[in-house]
């Protein structure tokens, strides 16, 4: 079985921040660190080279592939932020259609600026998110 490309790193999550070429972008990341932070009750950390994630749970498919995953996270993308994870929140689609401005197939939410969205709703998104990943993985 091929090992996971994404895992936690010692990567700083700062630097990756810092990095951000665009000055808005690079505020509405730090604000999700912020944010995430506080909602998940973890601090972030670098999944890989892109993604800042928060907190961690491990995973087992039928196909007996396995392994560990930040409960929710983010990258910056070239023009957009790709949210990770929010689709395991409870009500999710209620609460996207609540969201704002965003995009997204099953997997990921992407938004473009943090003013596109109503930031309690991406809170609740995110923390129930998280709340429902680490209660499937016990």
């Amino acid at each position: 079985m091929a090992e996971n490309k994404t895992k936690a790193t010692k990567a700083s999550v700062q630097a990756y921040i810092a990095a951000i070429q665009e000055a808005k972008r690079r505020q509405d990341c730090q604000a999700l660190v912020n944010l995430m932070a506080k909602a998940v009750g973890e601090p972030a950390t670098m999944w890989g080279p892109s993604i800042v994630g928060f907190g961690s749970y491990h995973y087992k498919y039928e196909s007996g592939r396995e392994g560990d995953s930040c409960l929710v996270g983010f990258s910056s993308r070239n023009s957009e932020i790709a949210l990770y994870g929010l689709r395991s929140a409870a009500k999710a689609e209620e609460l996207l259609a609540k969201l704002g401005k965003h995009k997204g197939d099953k997997g990921c939410v992407y938004i473009k600026t943090l003013a596109d969205v109503d930031l309690k709703v991406l809170t609740q998104l995110v923390a129930s998110a998280a709340a429902e990943k680490k209660r499937e993985s016990i």
